[in-house]
């Protein structure tokens, strides 16, 4: 297996338009999202490939509780013990992972948006209808560095979701953005740095009072919840975000 890394002991796996990461360090690995149920699988071959095994998980820390988030942590969990973070606001919603109500109505945001229709079907054929949530969760607290392989600082960015977060990486350059910053927005087909549509989101313009602490990570690479990884830099990023706004 060809392992995609996209930043210094990060690489990537992705499936069906949906990101998730495995950093590593000497302590072991941390686990960053759990896409889609079918993604287990290309899990295990990345820490196959990679010399790492199960056992040397430290954690599974979710960006957000949203079901393209959630996808197989409440397996990792049983079958690993996989301990799960999230933050306190959205442990209900990584409980529940369909039960949220955006800012528009989701169902019908495709039919205006037909180019969304195709990503949205993959997702759907990868298992984006069929995720379990997870009660079992430990609170992320935003602050100083996780206690987790690679030592990520928590940042919240609410918005998408109330407890969003973001996980930096200062010593690596890089920033995990989750879905409060995507190069492709799966509600609307669209590429570019962005927030996800109304569709999806909470409140987008939280959402975009968020950017700020983005950009002010100043990390050269961002790596989101959709999209390829953006290495021009937080601070582009955000401006091309807020040009293309709300949506």
């Amino acid at each position: 297996m060809l392992v995609p890394r996209v930043a210094d002991g990060v690489h990537l796996i992705t499936h069906a338009f949906v990101n998730c990461y495995v950093i590593e360090d000497d302590g072991g690995v941390t686990l960053v999202d759990a896409g889609l149920p079918s993604m287990w699988p290309m899990l295990a071959e990345l820490l196959e490939s990679v010399n790492r095994t199960p056992d040397e998980i430290r954690a599974l820390v979710l960006t957000h509780g949203h079901f393209d988030h959630v996808g197989f942590a409440l397996r990792a969990h049983r079958e690993w013990g996989t301990p799960v973070l999230v933050h306190r606001e959205d442990a209900r919603l990584a409980a529940h992972p369909y039960r949220y109500r955006p800012q528009r109505n989701r169902f019908l945001y495709p039919f205006t948006h037909p180019g969304s229709l195709p990503k949205l079907g993959r997702m759907a054929a990868a298992g984006a209808l069929a995720v379990r949530g997870i009660s079992d969760t430990r609170p992320l607290g935003p602050g100083g560095a996780l206690p987790v392989p690679g030592s990520p600082t928590v940042i919240h960015t609410p918005g998408h979701t109330d407890g969003h977060c973001i996980l930096h990486l200062p010593e690596r350059d890089a920033l995990l953005t989750g879905d409060a910053l995507v190069t492709l927005d799966p509600y609307t087909g669209h590429s570019g740095a962005q927030i996800v549509a109304s569709a999806a989101t909470k409140s987008t313009s939280q959402a975009l009072a968020s950017l700020d602490a983005i950009a002010t990570t100043g990390a050269r690479v961002l790596l989101p919840g959709h999209g390829d990884p953006w290495t021009r830099g937080a601070e582009r990023a955000v401006a091309e975000a807020i040009r293309i706004g709300a949506h």
